[in-house]
This record gives structure tokens, C-alpha cells and sequence, in this order.
């Protein structure tokens, strides 16, 4: 009689190959890591609260969990558990209530595709550390982050109220003005990994140099993009305070009120774990190639996790950062950015991409260290035309114009020339 398979030692380094091991450590994998992440999103208020508060010369939340203040988030879930929930009497039910959930699922389920640290040997085999190493996995992430924005759009129309649809409405054409620059973006990873799996994109930047060097202006708008897609500010207009008071979720209360912020933390985690997977080598420990090989081990597992968290949290900061740094963009400055600048850059850097790659394998340069010099190179020249070009706003119109000079002496009451004869920019 064959022992059962969790009876049986095997190779830590081979692969796992039974059905029943496979499915208790997907299932494993699967609690542990949608059970830091939601504790990682709800955490992350905290987190906010508090880097606004050093940024303003504030303490933050004092009060709850002693001076630091770390049982606020629990404080605030309770209080919001105990709240009562409002309905508005014409709105949609159904639409209504599955609107919050449908805002936050798709940013939990991403999670499922990305790795997180190297393999892991056990004794029943080696262990991947990614819940699903789907071999379309890159895909599989544009495809169920885009969903997001449905939970948005249903919640402004099913409310039945004016600033929510306005809100709504506003997301949807941010939607498809930034969804559209953010996976032309990520055509040049794929066409320098050569592969849809998001382990071989980690696997190819661990070999030559990470992304944000060779694909600098991809980065650049694939991180502007992931703002307005995360409803952040620059781009948070679908909420604007001082105009729809609170958004598409104006009518919403108690847990449902507080489910948009948690999708909207959830959001931002998944976005900056993409990008630390797509640009920054994932769990690749910079300057050493030792962590990618063979044999793996659990310090491997431990420093990888930490290399991985530490990117991630990096962006986390940065999109806190910004938000209490910049202030809003105008709607129409944020449709211009998105149709006159990010989509037309988008499109011609995927043919310098694409004509590179093809030049480099015609005079037989392969990837390597020369590879990724070359590529240095040219992204370096690539941003300094792209910031020549826009000349302090003149390409993202109408966001600013510089005024001519008679136009400053009209202003001032000193010019002589009639009205018609005035420029209003170059």
C-alpha cells in the first residue's frame, strides 16, 4: 500500500506532484494570503492617517491602542458595524448593495497571480510561493483589475442621486481614458520578458537589469495611470469633496460606506505590489543572482518575502506621499493628460520598444549587461525629449499656457494694442 502523500518525503528542491499535497498548500496559501491582506488594507488607514500627520507637524490617532494609536482601525470597523444602514427609497437594491462588494473583490483576487517570495522547499516538495502561477497571469491581471471600475459605476447610478451619477460618470471616462495608456504601457515588459507569466517577468529582470532602468517611461506611465485608476489624488474627481460632496458613494453608509475605502487601500496595495513585480524584479534581491538559483532555502523564502514587502511598501508611501502633496487636477486637465499625452507616448514608446529589440537581435547583441546598457541609454535620452517637449504644460493644454508678453502688459494696464491683436500662448 502507497503512503499518503503527506506521509511521503520527497526532494525538497522537485517540484510538488501530488494532487492532494497541491490542494492543501493552494488552500494554505490561499487563507494566509488574503488574511494579511485584508489585515494589511484595513492597517493601512492607520498608515495614512499617520504619515499625513508627520507630514503636517500632527500626532495622528493617540487615543485608541495607547499612544500610537494601533487599535484605531479596529475602533473605526466596529464603529461602523454598529451604525445603521441607509437605503435611498428610489435606488436600485440589488445594484445598490452588490456595488461595494464589486469594488473590492477584483483587488483581492489579483493578489492570486503575483509571486511573493522564491519557492519554499518542504519535505513534500518545493513549494511555489504564489497562490496561482497561471501562465497567463500578466492577462489575467488586466483583465480582472479593470472590473473594479464597475462597482464605481454601479454605485453612482443605482443611487438615483445627481452627484452620485456625476461621480459614476466621471469615473467611467477616467476609466477608459487611463485604462487604455495603462496596458499599452505594459507591452514593452512583455516584449522584453518575451512571456505572459509573471514568474518569468521577475526571472528576466533577475537576469539583465530591473524594468524601471530599461523601460523608464513605461514605468512612468504605467505609475500616473495606476493613480487615476486607484481614484487617488491628482485624480480623485469621481469624490470630490468641494464639488460632488462625497462622490458616487454619497448615499452610502455604515459598512458599505466603509467598504469603498477599504477597495479603494485594497487598490493601492495591489497596485504597488504590480509595479514592484513589473519594474522593480518582484521578490529579486538587488546585486546578487544567488536567490534565483538553485538549491532554494528557507532564508531564501524569509529575505525574498522581505526584499518583495519592502517594494511594495515603498509605492504604498509614494502614493500616500502624493496625495498630501498635489492638489487636484481640473476634469479637463485630467482629460487632456490621459488623450493628448500619456496614450500618444504610450504608443510611440512601444515602437522605439519593438524597433530596439528587433535592431539589437539583427546585430546580434542577445540580453545581457550590453542588452540592458543600450536600453539604459536610450531611456535616458527618450525622458529628456519627452520633458523638453512638454515645456511646462504647453503639450498638456489647457492645464497652463504661458501668456505672451502683451498679454501680461494688457493685464498690467500698459499695452496700446487693441484686443484682437493679443496672443493668448504659444
Amino acid at each position: 500500500m502507497p503512503l499518503h502523500p503527506l506521509l511521503q518525503i520527497v526532494d525538497p528542491q522537485a517540484p510538488i506532484t501530488g494532487y492532494t499535497t497541491f490542494i492543501i498548500f493552494s488552500i494554505i496559501k490561499l487563507v494566509i494570503v488574503f488574511t494579511v491582506y485584508m489585515v494589511a488594507a484595513a492597517l493601512l488607514t492607520l498608515a495614512e492617517r499617520k504619515i499625513s500627520a508627520w507630514m503636517q507637524g500632527r500626532r495622528g490617532p493617540n487615543r485608541v491602542g495607547g499612544r500610537g494609536g494601533w487599535l484605531q482601525p479596529a475602533a473605526d470597523g466596529i464603529k461602523n458595524f454598529m451604525k445603521e444602514e441607509t437605503e435611498p427609497g428610489n435606488a436600485s437594491q440589488p445594484l445598490f448593495s452588490m456595488a461595494p462588494a464589486l469594488s473590492f473583490i477584483p483587488a483581492m483576487i489579483v493578489w492570486s497571480v503575483i509571486p511573493f517570495a522564491s519557492p519554499l522547499p518542504t519535505r513534500w516538495g518545493r513549494v511555489d510561493l504564489v497562490v496561482a502561477d497561471l501562465p497567463i497571469g500578466f492577462l489575467f491581471i488586466l483583465a480582472i483589475a479593470s472590473l473594479g471600475v464597475y462597482g464605481v459605476v454601479l454605485a453612482g447610478w443605482a443611487s438615483n442621486n445627481k452627484y452620485s451619477f456625476l461621480g459614476g460618470l466621471r469615473s467611467s471616462a477616467q476609466m477608459v481614458s487611463y485604462e487604455v495608456a495603462l496596458g499599452m504601457s505594459t507591452i514593452p515588459v512583455i516584449l522584453l520578458a518575451g512571456n505572459v507569466t509573471m514568474s518569468q517577468i521577475i526571472r528576466q529582470q533577475s537576469h539583465s537589469m530591473w524594468n524601471v532602468f530599461n523601460l523608464t517611461v513605461a514605468f512612468l506611465i504605467f505609475f500616473v495611470a495606476s493613480l487615476a485608476e486607484a481614484n487617488r489624488v491628482p485624480f480623485d474627481l469621481p469624490e470630490a469633496e468641494s464639488e460632488l460632496v462625497a462622490g458616487y458613494h454619497t448615499e452610502y453608509s455604515a459598512m458599505k460606506f466603509s467598504l469603498f475605502f477599504i477597495a479603494e487601500y485594497a487598490n493601492i496595495v495591489t497596485a504597488s505590489a504590480f509595479m514592484a513585480t513589473l519594474f522593480l524584479g518582484g521578490w529579486d534581491i538587488p546585486f546578487t543572482g544567488w536567490d534565483n538559483a538553485a538549491p532554494f532555502t528557507v532564508l531564501k523564502t524569509l529575505l525574498t518575502l522581505g526584499c518583495f514587502l519592502t517594494k511594495t511598501g515603498f509605492f504604498i508611501f509614494v502614493f500616500i506621499w502624493i496625495r498630501w502633496t498635489v492638489p487636484r487636477f481640473r476634469y479637463d486637465q485630467l482629460m487632456s493628460l490621459g488623450w493628448r499625452v500619456m496614450i500618444p507616448v504610450a504608443l510611440g514608446y512601444i515602437v522605439l520598444i519593438a524597433a530596439t529589440l528587433l535592431v539589437l537581435q539583427a546585430i546580434g547583441i542577445q540580453p545581457g549587461p550590453m542588452h540592458s546598457v543600450i536600453l539604459l541609454a536610450e531611456n535616458i535620452c527618450a525622458l529628456l525629449l519627452f520633458f523638453v517637449l512638454i515645456d511646462e504644460g504647453r503639450i498638456i493644454s489647457p492645464a497652463y499656457r504661458r501668456a505672451r508678453e502683451q498679454r501680461i502688459l494688457r493685464l498690467r494696464g500698459r499695452s496700446t494694442l487693441p484686443p484682437a491683436t493679443e496672443g493668448v500662448g504659444k
